[in-house]
């Protein structure tokens, strides 16, 4: 049954290969996609080989089934680069090719083949904190000046506010979860099948790895040369083909339960601000305490996010201050209105 599948997977690639190979018609991927294809009818050829080994029936013709010729028709609609995620699940290569460029460069001699390898961007885990913050700090914001408009009593704030909080950090937290948890199972697919083929085709895999550095603009000689040199690592040979052939990052395999957590803590401490007034100031003045510390909060907020959108500092200060300005001010009048049209 193994190598049936096999049999039908590789055929499914080349089947899908030469739709894409049509899609980049007078393009120089064009001729790296017709490649692949054959490089992937000879991996069926071979699957073929071992099912009459063990004496079953080779099918006579492939078929795609109706999700096969779905991808095909998206294809033909919208293109290949926003359907490359999908390709590289139904196990077609070169993807990476379609991804915005790595922090770094292509190898183009076998000596770089280090080079930059295993980093990744530092900032990823730093972005996530601030926009959950940013995320709870609105949300409750708009939620507790919400009651408050209603003239609900500091009590009743208070309720709605924790409950707030917990809510929106659960609902961060299980959706991150499942997130994170999808996007591992499918690297984790993906990778055991490359690992697989490497240990039983390595000169095939480092054939199709070299097509993909020509594709790239490396010299067809040193390609060879370097996915040769590839190969001959197994384990650096498995995260480059991840990188190169699927356009996967094995960095980026984290965990669920850490990515929930986070999500989870970072929505708790946004959404904990504008609420803390009530939990510590008097009656008569948590309102107000919460209009400041949610308006220094916001402006905090927007002016960190300009570190990674390239703004001055200022001007995303101010404007994530309006936006949680405006959602505020909509919220408290209608609770304001619903209060008045309910008492």
């Amino acid at each position: 049954m193994h190598a049936l599948e096999s049999w039908k997977e590789e055929k499914r690639s080349a089947w899908l290969y030469r739709i894409v190979s049509d899609a980049e018609a007078g393009t120089p991927r064009q001729v790296l996609f017709l490649e692949l294809a054959q490089a992937a009818d000879e991996q069926a050829r071979l699957w073929a080989v071992e099912l009459r080994k063990a004496g079953r029936p080779v099918p006579a013709d492939y078929r795609p089934d109706l999700r096969t010729r779905l991808v095909a028709w998206l294809i033909g609609r919208i293109g290949v680069a926003p359907l490359r995620r999908v390709l590289a699940a139904m196990k077609v290569r070169g993807m990476s090719l379609y991804n915005a460029p790595l922090p770094h460069a292509i190898p183009t001699r076998a000596d770089q083949i280090d080079i930059g390898r295993h980093q990744a961007p530092g900032s990823g885990g730093l972005r996530a904190a601030v926009f959950g913050v940013n995320d709870g700090l609105i949300s409750n914001a708009s939620l507790i000046l919400g009651v408050a408009g209603a003239n609900a009593e500091p009590d009743f704030i208070v309720l709605s506010g924790v409950a707030g909080l917990l809510a929106g950090a659960l609902s961060m937290a299980a959706g991150e979860y499942v997130s994170v948890r999808a996007q591992r199972e499918f690297y984790e697919y993906q990778i055991a099948l490359e690992r697989e083929e490497l240990d039983q085709y390595p000169q095939e895999e480092a054939a199709e790895l070299a097509l993909i550095y020509e594709a790239k603009g490396v010299a067809p000689e040193e390609a060879k040369r370097v996915a040769d040199a590839l190969i001959r690592n197994p384990d650096q040979a498995l995260d480059t083909l991840a990188r190169e052939e699927l356009g996967l990052n094995p960095a980026e395999l984290g965990s669920p339960w850490v990515a929930a957590s986070a999500s989870f803590l970072a929505f708790s401490a946004g959404a904990l601000i504008p609420l803390l007034p009530y939990l510590l100031l008097s009656v008569q003045t948590a309102f107000a305490g919460t209009l400041i510390a949610t308006g220094v909060s916001l402006f905090g907020v927007g002016a960190t996010i300009s570190l990674f959108t390239g703004k001055r500092a200022l001007h995303g200060g101010l404007r994530m201050f309006a936006i949680g300005a405006a959602a505020g001010t909509l919220t408290w009048l209608i609770g304001r209105g619903m209060g008045v049209a309910l008492g």
